[in-house]
């Protein structure tokens, strides 16, 4: 069994929840959400974000505005929507429910 697919397959899991946070404080550029994914430690390339970003906005959960760069072409901003933010909420339950019951089996468990 390759480990390395295994663990591809769960960042790739949870990759959404974590671009909908990146854009819960402030609306973002896909450049951005990168350098936020890689300080994290969430190692992705533009070729996986990008489908990802137009997905999520077809689905009406982001919106998007161009904005003028003085260092190269116009930039495209990403925010979330009402619906996007409460989405996020959702899988922020979800995530914090999850999280608590792999602890438990994993025996990682704060309490």
């Amino acid at each position: 069994m390759n480990i390395e697919n295994t663990k591809a397959q769960m960042r790739k899991g949870i990759l959404e929840f974590c671009i909908l946070s990146v854009l819960k404080e402030k609306d973002a550029y896909t450049s951005e959400i990168l350098e936020t994914l890689k300080e994290a430690k969430l190692l992705v390339v533009e070729g996986t974000v990008y489908p990802l970003l137009t997905r999520l906005k077809n689905d009406g959960l982001l919106s998007y505005r161009w904005e003028e760069s003085t260092s190269g072409p116009p930039r495209k901003y990403y925010g979330l929507t009402d619906e996007g933010k409460e989405f996020l909420k959702e899988l922020n339950n979800t995530w914090v429910e999850l999280s608590d019951a792999v602890n438990i089996i994993t025996g990682n468990s704060q309490n």
